[in-house]
């Protein structure tokens, strides 16, 4: 199966395994122990130039079973959504999967570790032939939540299947728990070291040759080090002499870098020198590229030529388009670069970017202006930049590229400021949110926006609109703001008008409500913005309610749902409005099973929702807390309605909504029943540690995922067990999936690797 079959803008070349050069030197030895393996996990350590990558293209040749891989770089798979969309498409290139898994890893939202990894273990533990998962470079990805994903992958292996991780460092994976439990086969520096033999054989591959004492005498000081020996060569080719090159190798970096300068690349024609050197900046080269850093022309013939002749270069492609240099060689470059030209590394980026832009290369474009300083370039191409990536679920490289800019520079950009206020009200963060939303409205910036839109204070007003900080009142007033000065091709007026409406609704000028809802279904559909499509349709399903219009009630709540389901939205925090709904009028048409499903669905969203968009966390739990009290689960209700009153607290002035929650207050202080005996009774703080407990990690790693305290931790987990009438972690999982607060999918079909305790 090519890239194309898969939903996803991916880099094809990292997913193709790469083709070992002739005459390789194969550790032959280490081949077959790999090929006769069977533990879970294969771990491949040592440092740059051991021929890691190598060993595992070989060991793909040799060994009968698929092999699916993913070449790491760091550059777009550091984000825990890219990282399992590139491990997916790895799995789909062996056996097709089933669209859910690639719906599992669309759109923000949703726990990684409760929903996207059981989806892609799952496909793992469905393959009909043993396959190993070769994940190569792992020390370029720094982001703990995709190594915690590998480690609950690992639980999904069938027999025969293996992951395989080469990195330069030992990974941050529960590396003694497995191996004290044997599911681990680790290759390391002794076992990729040369021999005097295998040194020969590399040396004549490269066309040197040398005696049996100048032999000796480089393998020792290289340690073995395969590319330590093919520097060496390469410096003989270039006019060194075989017993001075032997003699002034050694293997530690300071060395390694001197001998690089002096003896190789001092030897080099100037012109090519110059070529490796500056085009060393760029993760990724072809010609067009190079020739654009360069300002020459005819690198795609350099780069071919270096490709045939020096195996430091690396094709990327089987059409030769793209290439990449060995990770050591690279290095090695940007650091020769960095001592003797400093002040040409910000050009080169520069003009790295500027290509990037006319070719429609975006993202790369931001992190090689990132690399040049280019501030004002970054921060225009993150303003158009944002919100596509926010609705393709990319919050992890959202976050971190907004987290380039200090509080003086987005207060320059007030866009990014506006962009990461929304990304943090949306994902449960909302002190951080109104911290981003004030430093965009100190903001005196006249910088152009991407919309067309002429300033930044609709945004803003926008913005305010849905966090309501003074009230729903103030929040039509912003409304109108917004919606007069946003021009016509913004993103924003979509939801300006379904935020509008909302407010309409609240306070009672159902009207006013149902013609701004009407319109921001009109314009989400021209844009495509489903998730403004589905609120206005719950929100008109609930204003048709009141007005005892079931029937009407019903066929909103079910497009609603449908829109929701269609384009795999069910974890965007704005979907609990619609699962509630949902369950809203299950109830009223007696089908109980449907309304719990429903509310199920909308439960484990309850961490996402505060007071940073207080309209909904508050309607979302008035119609948990009436939806429970009609299936007379009292314990429910009165957790989920107390949690909705810690919001009205902070956000009082709610018109109708909270006079709704001193009603509920008293109808639930009026019914008996169990305080807390049912699932549905887990507080939001429970809730959010629930799908933790099922991977493998300990108390103390869960605390520092979550920044709380292991006793926190430990307290939380001890009142999940006895809401949910169980003793361990198993067993809270076994009955979090029975009720529907975690997928189905959870559990690992084969070896279950969870720590208990």
């Amino acid at each position: 199966m090519a890239v194309a079959d898969v939903p996803f803008d991916l880099v094809e070349v990292k997913l193709a395994a790469p083709q070992a050069r002739p005459g390789t030197t194969a550790k032959a030895d280490v081949i077959e122990r790999l090929c006769g393996s069977q533990v879970p996990c294969v771990s491949v350590v040592a440092p740059a130039g051991y021929g890691k990558t190598t060993l595992l293209a070989m060991w793909a040749a040799a060994d009968p079973r698929a092999f699916a891989w993913v070449a790491l770089d760091g550059v777009d798979d550091d984000d825990a959504m890219m990282f399992l969309r590139y491990i997916a498409a790895a799995i789909h290139s062996v056996e097709p999967l089933p669209p859910e898994v690639f719906a599992a890893l669309s759109g923000p939202g949703g726990s990684t570790l409760s929903k996207r990894v059981p989806r892609v273990g799952g496909a793992l533990a469905a393959l009909e032939q043993p396959t190993v998962l070769v994940l190569d470079d792992l020390h370029t990805v720094r982001n703990p939540s995709c190594l915690d994903a590998i480690a609950g992958l690992l639980g999904y292996l069938s027999p025969g299947s293996q992951i395989a991780v080469a990195s330069r460092e030992e990974p941050d994976l529960p590396l003694a728990r497995w191996r004290a439990r044997a599911l681990v086969h680790e290759v390391g520096v002794v076992d990729l070291r040369l021999s005097e033999q295998e040194a020969e054989l590399l040396l004549d591959a490269a066309g040197v040759r040398l005696d049996t004492s100048e032999l000796s005498e480089l393998t020792e000081r290289t340690e073995g080090w395969p590319a330590g020996l093919y520097l060496a060569a390469l410096s003989m080719q270039a006019g060194g002499s075989s017993e001075a090159s032997a003699r002034a190798f050694a293997g530690d970096d300071r060395f390694v870098s001197e001998y690089f300068r002096f003896e190789l690349l001092s030897r080099l024609p100037p012109g090519e020198a110059r070529f490796l050197m500056y085009t060393s900046v760029l993760d990724r080269m072809c010609g067009g590229l190079c020739d654009a850093v360069l300002q020459t022309p005819r690198s795609a013939q350099t780069l071919e030529t270096f490709e045939r002749t020096n195996g430091f270069v690396v094709p990327l492609d089987r059409r030769g388009g793209w290439y990449r240099y060995h990770h050591l060689f690279g290095q090695l470059l940007r650091n020769e670069l960095e001592r003797s030209e400093p002040q040409v590394v910000p050009t080169l980026n520069r003009r790295a970017m500027d290509w990037c832009i006319a070719n429609d290369l975006t993202e790369a474009a931001v992190a090689y202006g990132h690399a040049a300083g280019e501030t004002d370039s970054v921060a225009g191409l993150l303003d158009a930049l944002a919100l596509p990536l926010y609705y393709d679920g990319r919050l992890e490289t959202l976050d971190e590229w907004l987290a380039w800019f200090d509080d003086d520079e987005l207060r320059q950009y007030p866009a990014l400021a506006v962009s990461g206020a929304w990304l943090r009200a949306l994902t449960g963060r909302p002190a951080e949110a109104e911290r981003w939303l004030a430093l965009a409205e100190g903001s005196t910036s006249r910088i152009p926006l991407s919309d067309g839109t002429a300033t930044i204070e609709p945004w803003i007003a926008n913005l305010r609109a849905c966090m309501m900080p003074d009230g729903v009142e103030q929040a039509i007033v912003d409304g109108d703001v917004a919606l007069d000065g946003l021009s016509p091709e913004s993103g924003w007026r979509a939801s300006a008008l379904v935020v509008r409406g909302v407010a309409h609704a609240i306070v009672g000028a159902t009207e006013r409500a149902t013609e701004d809802l009407m319109a921001a279904i009109e314009v989400g559909l021209a844009m495509s913005a489903n998730d403004v499509i589905y609120v206005a349709h719950a929100q008109l399903a609930l204003l048709a309610a009141k007005r005892g219009e079931w029937r009407e009630a019903g066929r909103l709540a079910r497009e609603a749902q449908a829109r929701v389901d269609e384009f795999g939205l069910g974890d965007y925090s704005t979907s609990a409005f619609v699962h509630a709904t949902s369950a809203r009028i299950a109830l009223h048409e007696s089908r109980t099973e449907d309304a719990r499903a429903a509310l199920s669905r909308a439960h484990r969203l309850r961490p996402l929702l505060d007071h940073g968009v207080p309209w909904l966390s508050v309607t979302v739990g008035l119609e948990l807390t009436r939806a429970h009290l009609t299936l007379a689960d009292a314990g429910a209700a009165r957790t989920v309605l107390t949690e909705t009153e810690r919001v009205l607290e902070l956000r009082p002035h709610m018109g109708t909504l909270a006079e709704d929650a001193r009603e509920l207050r008293a109808h639930v202080d009026a019914t008996e029943g169990s305080t807390g005996a049912w699932a549905m009774s887990l507080t939001a703080a429970e809730l959010r540690l629930l799908p933790f407990l099922a991977t493998h990690l300990t108390f103390p790693e869960i605390a520092s995922r979550l920044f709380i305290s292991r006793n926190t931790v430990k307290t939380e987990a001890v009142a999940v067990y006895r809401k949910l009438g169980v003793a361990s972690r198993s067993g809270a999982i076994e009955r979090a999936v029975e009720v529907g607060l975690l997928e189905s999918s959870i559990y690992p079909p084969a070896a279950d690797l969870t720590p208990r305790g």
